[in-house]
């Protein structure tokens, strides 16, 4: 995807000065990573691949699978993904669950069952049910699709292992998080608890999360 077809949230700049006026650790992480921004693909299909990918491994580990299988396709699209041998996936670094969801996925693209200006129309957590009929995608999945597809501005993807690492390091004195004090915590961020969360995920890594 070329750069200037990647679109930053209208709403970014807004909630960097709202989110580091009310909160010192977001000032500090504002101030600090101004270099980069939450940025869209533009292509719903890309979107949810690479948040499948991204299930429960490393942002570096996800980022070396999605180079591999963009160097082995010319382009990922559902038609493309759908026709390749699962062995030639599974030499990409993709399980045999991961492959059932992708081939899986590329067939409902395939078919066309998917309306934007529905999806659209949907508050959050009514587009979180519809799109975790699909099979493979949970809730965390369909979180990431709300944040970099979507751009909704208050999304927490409580499950997060990185949000609840950062958290950790950055409120809690490096000792875990239970979710209902990261929900408190969190409560400061509204209504851009999709912003708060990059900032929290870009801490950790020195590749900015990108799905």
């Amino acid at each position: 995807m070329k750069e200037e077809q990647r679109k930053a949230p209208t709403f970014w700049q807004q909630a960097m000065d709202d989110l580091a006026k009310r909160d010192p650790v977001m000032q500090r992480l504002v101030s600090q990573y101004n270099d980069s921004t939450l940025h869209s693909r533009g292509d719903a299909f890309t979107t949810l691949v690479r948040a499948i990918i991204g299930q429960q491994i490393s942002v570096k580990a996800a980022a070396s699978v999605w180079q591999k299988l963009a160097d082995t396709l010319s382009k990922i699209t559902p038609e493309s993904l759908h026709s390749i041998d699962p062995g030639t996936l599974r030499a990409c670094g993709l399980s045999a669950r991961k492959i059932s969801y992708l081939q899986d996925l590329s067939l409902r693209f395939i078919n066309g069952g998917y309306d934007e200006t529905v999806w659209q129309k949907m508050n959050d957590e009514a587009l979180i049910a519809h799109l975790i009929q699909i099979k493979g995608i949970g809730r965390w999945t369909a979180e990431m699709f709300l944040i970099f597809y979507m751009q909704r501005p208050d999304v927490l993807p409580l499950a997060d292992i990185g949000l609840q690492r950062a958290v950790s390091i950055h409120y809690n004195a490096n000792q875990p998080v239970e979710k209902n004090r990261l929900q408190t915590i969190a409560t400061n961020w509204r209504p851009w608890r999709s912003v708060a969360t990059w900032y929290l995920w870009r801490s950790l890594d020195p590749i900015p999360v990108d799905y």
